[in-house]
């Protein structure tokens, strides 16, 4: 795949963003939707024989009952699709595709309306689709993990037994991080009783408990808010080595270029009439400047992180560039050195926004 999975889901979620208010049946749904997906995964949905539209179950005494696709594997369904609108809620068609699914012979069920994804098997009882998912995603917010269990349904990669084996702990999983995060945010009584009984010395009566659970609150909130802290300063460490490390290294190929750079007068007066146009605003002092090969650049601290401005002066044109906010430079063609004052206003903001930074 000359395009990775996640690359191609990703642009998918961006596709339902912006399209979904103009999709106003179900049939577009699966055409804008629902079938772009299927062939993110590998299938081919104008074959037949391998994506089955309108599949026939007998369910019961209903004969001729029709969900929506079938992918089929070794002349036998694998994975059978039923669609919505996408704005329906799914909760109320989740019993539909059970049916389905109690009458087929796929190992597989997907419930979806193009936006969230719900994939079922028999975890519990054999030949009886779940009445809870295994893997649930919105694809407008699908993190990389549920990525990776979605490349195990691509064409090339599908292995039955291997997502049954590893369904049941994907499944639990998730129901236990649901539980965790229902817990943390508003602690039952029992869970509360859990952590009350091995601090707590005496009986816990209706009052203690109470009393904990306010306590049991507060202390998920001080210990998530030290995790982050805790996070942010491993993480504002680690940023900051990198930035010593990268200034050791531009500094060791400054003195590098030092050998091979002759700076011209002229840029030593491009450099006077910035430091003229700055002084108006902080101490000269800390006006530097470095020149390298290509170009002349003006610092705030001598720091090269702090660029002011740069100047290509030894070519046939002559340029004042300044950096933007993705540090791309922003080149301005000048006739003379004179042209430089145009930009005074713009190079008072820039040592402005450093300062500002601190």
């Amino acid at each position: 795949m000359t395009i990775e999975i996640k690359d191609q889901i990703k642009q998918l979620g961006d596709r339902v963003s912006k399209l979904k208010d103009q999709i106003l049946t179900e049939e577009a749904t699966k055409n804008a939707f629902i079938m772009p997906f299927l062939q993110i995964l590998g299938y081919d949905v104008f074959n037949p024989i391998e994506v089955v539209p309108e599949y026939v179950t007998d369910i019961g005494t209903k004969k001729g009952e029709k969900i929506d696709y079938a992918i089929f594997k070794d002349g036998n369904p694998t994975i059978i699709i039923e669609c919505k609108h996408w704005a329906q809620n799914l909760n109320v068609h989740d019993g539909q595709i059970l049916r389905y699914f109690h009458v087929s012979k796929a190992k597989f069920g997907l419930l979806t309306n193009g936006v969230t994804y719900r994939f079922y098997t028999d975890l519990v009882d054999a030949n009886k689709m779940d009445e809870k998912p295994f893997l649930e995603f919105n694809i407008n917010e699908i993190k990389d993990n549920q990525i990776e269990e979605l490349k195990k349904f691509h064409k090339t990669l599908f292995d039955a037994n291997s997502i049954t084996n590893n369904a049941s702990e994907l499944k639990y999983t998730n129901e236990l991080k649901n539980l965790l995060q229902q817990e943390l945010a508003n602690p039952s009584p029992d869970f509360v009783k859990h952590f009350a009984k091995q601090v707590y010395p005496s009986i816990i009566t209706t009052k203690v408990l109470e009393q904990f659970t306010n306590l049991t609150k507060k202390s998920i909130q001080q210990h998530i808010s030290d995790l982050i802290t805790e996070r942010l300063k491993t993480a504002l460490a680690k940023e900051d080595d990198a930035t010593k490390l990268q200034d050791v290294i531009d500094s060791e190929k400054a003195k590098a270029e030092e050998n091979k750079v002759i700076t011209t007068d002229e840029e030593l007066e491009g450099f006077m009439i910035v430091k003229t146009i700055l002084r108006q605003k902080i101490n000269a002092t800390r006006i530097s400047y470095r020149d390298a090969q290509s170009y002349f650049v003006v610092l705030l601290d001598d720091n090269n992180r702090k660029t002011i401005c740069r100047l290509y002066l030894n070519g046939a044109k002559k340029y004042f560039v300044t950096l933007d906010d993705q540090k791309k430079e922003v080149k301005n063609e000048i006739t003379s050195l004179d042209d430089i004052f145009k930009y005074s206003e713009i190079l008072l903001q820039i040592v402005e926004g450093y300062d500002n930074s601190k």
